[in-house]
């Protein structure tokens, strides 16, 4: 799990830790938030289409990244990164990544996305010609809600012709983001709406603008408090 800026690692070790039950086969998680949790798998017969060498989710602040290996693949078609919010049964396809096919040697894999405030479960489907394993990742992914107001300087800086600012609410509330330039006139409203405390992203095209420095301002109104900051970026054409 994690909280505001701190990151936790979910780490298994299947080639150490696998056991077969009843059909099933079960990795062991050791972890800080949760030690002993475990990753499950079904399978229909005796042997796994792939062996993993190593199987890791990591959370930052909204962003989450999934990375694993393996050391033997057979008949691997690919993996389907499955997710659902906790309260839901329903398992959602965020991505497919393809497979090796049949290897031997070691081969990596990753993905990563951005979420919303939450408690999320991930899994690994593995497909392959003659059946699937679901590899479910057991502790939630809990994303929560940023402890403080922050807004990010735009990267890249300077730019052209896009960037992206990143901004963080810890409550829900109306935020604007207003793009002024130099003389101090505004240029661009780029948010002006009522967000729900989380981790946002807005990216500012400067096709239509002219080379030279600007200033972004964020005003937000909060439950108990209002924040406003302002920084300075730079197009260059």
């Amino acid at each position: 799990m994690t909280s505001g800026s701190y990151s936790n690692t979910y780490i298994l070790t299947p080639s150490q830790n696998t056991q077969i039950i009843g059909g099933l086969w079960y990795v062991n998680i050791h972890t800080a938030a949760s030690p002993g949790g475990e990753i499950r798998g079904q399978l229909t017969e005796g042997t796994l289409p792939v062996e993993l060498s190593s199987f890791t989710a990591n959370v930052f602040r909204s962003n989450f990244t999934l990375n694993w290996s393996t050391t033997h693949e057979s008949n691997n078609s690919g993996f389907d990164i499955e997710r659902k919010l906790s309260s839901s049964t329903d398992w959602i396809k965020a991505r497919n990544v393809s497979g090796n096919e049949n290897t031997n040697e070691l081969k990596n894999y990753t993905f990563s996305e951005k979420l919303g405030t939450g408690i999320y479960n991930y899994r690994l489907k593995q497909m392959t010609t003659m059946e699937t394993l679901n590899i479910d990742l057991s502790n939630d992914i809990n994303v929560e809600a940023p402890t403080s107001y922050s807004i990010s300087q735009n990267y890249p800086n300077p730019f052209n012709p896009t960037t992206k600012i990143d901004y963080e609410l810890p409550f829900d509330g109306r935020v604007n983001i207003i793009l002024y330039d130099i003389s101090g006139k505004e240029v661009s409203s780029l948010v002006n709406e009522v967000k729900t405390a989380g981790y946002f992203s807005v990216q500012l095209n400067a096709s239509n603008l002219s080379s030279g420095t600007y200033f972004y301002k964020i005003y937000a109104q909060g439950e108990n408090e209002n924040f406003t900051m302002t920084k300075k970026l730079t197009v260059i054409k």
